[in-house]
């Protein structure tokens, strides 16, 4: 008998490397964050209230380029994080990216989540207070600088920080439901202040951020969730205006 030719040497499959887990963040960076956030605000109100008992200028003209200065340092220090430390990219690790509803689908969906907060204001008998934000919108140049900011660059930098970078940690840990409502408590809290420290402001704000983090959970795209929060600004502005014309009028 011939002996046994020995098999070929078969080269072994090549191993597949797990599916990278998401977020790649964790919550030492956002520890890090919160502390590198709460500095800047606080640099930015002593800074604006410096600046506005120097000078006589209108309050808006300090503001909010204070407002936009902690933006801007608040979305580079993320940047940075993701770079230095993950050598990762900033606008899709956020998520700003197309989503799986159109842009018109998402601004529809602004519209009825004002319009349910509507209601809901009417439900909670949401008073009628004197407020920051009400004394910020005393004239037509503050009122169109505010709904500029509040239709463009305030919504995508909130929903970025919101909905981009706290929310997924957040539903990795315990899930859909219980993230996107974690996300959405510190959204409305952040406005607290804005609306005199009214629970009911700050409750239908929350609200309003749950939406934009369905928003952010169903089509997977922080961007559809900026469009949705810019139409819904830009119709409670369109009611602030028509609200101002009608006060004028009389």
């Amino acid at each position: 008998m011939s002996p046994e030719t020995p098999p070929p040497d078969v080269a072994p499959p090549p191993e597949v490397p797990p599916p990278e887990s998401y977020p790649f963040w964790g919550y030492l960076d956002l520890f890090a964050f919160l502390l590198i956030a709460l500095l800047g605000m606080i640099v930015e109100s002593v800074a604006g209230a410096a600046i506005l008992a120097a000078t006589h200028v209108k309050q808006i003209f300090v503001l909010l380029p204070a407002q936009l200065v902690l933006y801007g340092f608040l979305l580079g220090t993320l940047a940075l994080m993701f770079r230095r430390y993950y050598g990762r990219p900033f606008w899709q690790s956020l998520r700003w990216v197309p989503g799986n509803l159109s842009a018109l689908a998402s601004a529809a969906c602004g519209v009825a989540a004002a319009f349910s907060v509507m209601l809901a204001s009417v439900l909670l008998r949401t008073p009628d207070i004197s407020s920051p934000m009400k004394s910020l919108l005393s004239d037509r140049t503050s009122m169109l600088l505010v709904g500029i900011l509040g239709t463009t660059i305030a919504p995508a930098c909130e929903e970025i920080l919101f909905r981009g970078f706290l929310q997924p940690l957040f539903v990795r840990s315990v899930g859909a439901a219980g993230g996107i409502l974690m996300a959405a408590v510190p959204f409305g809290l952040l406005h607290l202040q804005e609306y005199g420290y009214s629970w009911r402001h700050a409750l239908l704000i929350t609200g309003a951020g749950a939406a934009f983090g369905a928003m952010r959970q169903y089509t997977g795209s922080t961007r559809a969730a900026a469009v949705m929060h810019a139409v819904y600004n830009g119709l409670f502005f369109l009611l602030l205006v028509l609200q101002q014309v009608a006060a004028h009028g009389r």
